[in-house]
């Protein structure tokens, strides 16, 4: 990621760009515009019936109400398809010069030069670079934007598209099923090991405008990939609505690694479905950073139909003034011998709130299942809340389900400590919170770790005096 020094008080990736774009669909949510997102990207007759389908079961769904409060929501008030080029560049030098200026900020072609095998950058509803290196290529892997492979490897595409998580899953997946646009589309082969990562960046930079990539990943047996999210926004008075879903499926003896680091600027409802199925011996990693967004609603899923499946899920979350982190984890044990593990860490600050929902679940005859849930919450002053909301269903004997939670307050002692080592009372805190979250910042690339204390910096200013 980029360099550039931060300053003070302000949101890093708040800047943002004059509004050219070649088309942008009417505001609001009709079949008319759904219609028109098929049309402009040339897509197969099953795909566009995909999308309506999936527009009737949105209108029919109703939004939420167990969770953080969604009424603010409009759906006529959003763009839901901005097209900023005329299709992704394959060199940097093919980028538009406003929209190059602005990934250099972000740091994307650093981050390429320095250990990508593959980079993507989405710009509003259309990616508008995407790379992989050619190694990788000549040895089978694909690594496009979903729009691409609708059209270009369909035999791939159709046989996995929606089946992990279907348009019936909830409001906000048929939304995205509905009018979905951009995403990355990966097939490693059978024993293929992507050892680099494969990274892609979102940015949100019109106003009032909707993004709803769609990720579908297919992990062959044996094979190994770790790909990594980036997100952020400009700040505008109104709100933007980020409503993604990510499709993973990881076959026999085969690894997935999904990193997200999302700083969204807070006036974006984040609303995400994410969820992977793992079959025999096959093991699905999440690493999940949440820091930015005015809410954020997200429970990365693992379905272990396999014997022998693992599943491990670690998060963060940072909650300041005015937001809601309302995250957590969806964990089904469908067969024996299978395993996860949970680790949630959660800071808030002037007022934020966290809340951890979880969900594990053992069928009969998951015997030999195991899970460990650990949830813990760090409180900075005394307007902020923590919830921890655990939800067992254990339907096997022969199992074991753990569950543990903590809750804890900012301590003097640990204050008064590093003041007495010559620490301004910020700094002091700013490392105490950095060292609650340490776990999940060491199983992140050198180069993320180093970028996710700087945000934890940024969202610390403040928080003493």
């Amino acid at each position: 990621m980029s360099r550039e020094s931060l300053v003070p008080g302000t949101y890093r990736y708040g800047f943002r760009d004059p509004e050219v774009y070649l088309f942008r669909a009417e505001r609001g949510l009709r079949r008319e515009v759904v219609e028109e997102i098929s049309r402009q990207k040339g897509e197969p007759e099953w795909m566009r019936e995909f999308r309506l389908r999936s527009l009737e079961v949105f209108w029919g769904k109703p939004l939420p109400t167990w969770g953080p409060d969604l009424s603010g929501i409009d759906f006529d008030r959003y763009y839901y398809y901005v097209r900023p080029t005329e299709r992704p560049a394959t060199t940097w030098e093919e980028v538009p010069e406003t929209i190059k200026r602005t990934f250099e900020k972000l740091g994307i072609p650093e981050a390429e030069r320095r250990f990508l095998a593959g980079v993507a950058s989405q710009y509003d509803s259309e990616m508008v670079y995407h790379r992989i290196r050619r190694d990788l290529e000549a040895r089978g892997v694909v690594f496009v934007d979903t729009d691409t492979a609708v059209r270009e490897y369909s035999h791939l595409v159709r046989p996995h598209f929606g089946t992990v998580v279907p348009p019936e899953d909830n409001k906000f997946a048929a939304l995205n099923s509905a009018v979905w646009s951009g995403g990355s589309f990966i097939w490693v082969p059978e024993g293929v090991r992507v050892e680099i990562p494969l990274q892609a960046y979102f940015r949100i930079n019109a106003q009032n405008v909707g993004q709803f990539e769609r990720t579908l990943i297919v992990c062959e047996p044996g094979s190994y990939v770790h790909y990594i999210e980036g997100c952020s926004a400009p700040v505008y008075s109104a709100d933007s609505l980020h409503a993604a879903v990510v499709e993973i499926i990881v076959k026999e003896g085969a690894t997935c690694r999904y990193t997200t680091i999302q700083n969204w600027s807070r006036n974006v409802y984040n609303l995400v479905t994410k969820r992977a199925v793992a079959y025999r011996g096959a093991t699905m990693q999440w690493l999940d950073g949440n820091i930015g967004s005015q809410v954020t609603m997200k429970y990365p899923a693992v379905i272990m139909k396999g014997e022998g499946a693992r599943a491990e899920i670690m998060s963060v979350s940072f909650a300041g003034e005015g937001q809601v982190q309302d995250a957590g984890t969806k964990i089904f044990h469908l067969a024996p011998r299978t395993s996860s593990r949970v680790i949630s860490r959660s800071v808030s600050k002037d007022g934020g709130v966290s809340t951890f929902r979880a969900l594990v679940h053992v069928a009969p005859g998951a015997e030999g299942a195991r899970s460990s849930v650990r949830c813990d919450a760090l409180l900075l002053d005394d307007r902020s809340r923590s919830d921890t909301l655990p939800h067992l269903e254990v339907r096997e004997f022969r199992a074991v389900v753990e569950h543990e939670a903590t809750v804890s307050r900012l301590r003097e002692d640990q204050l008064f400590y590093l003041q007495s080592r010559g620490l301004e009372p910020e700094r002091a805190a700013g490392m105490v919170v950095t060292g609650f979250m340490e776990p999940f910042i060491r199983e992140l690339p050198m180069e993320y770790a180093v970028e996710l204390n700087r945000l934890l910096a940024l969202q610390m200013e403040g928080a003493i005096g």
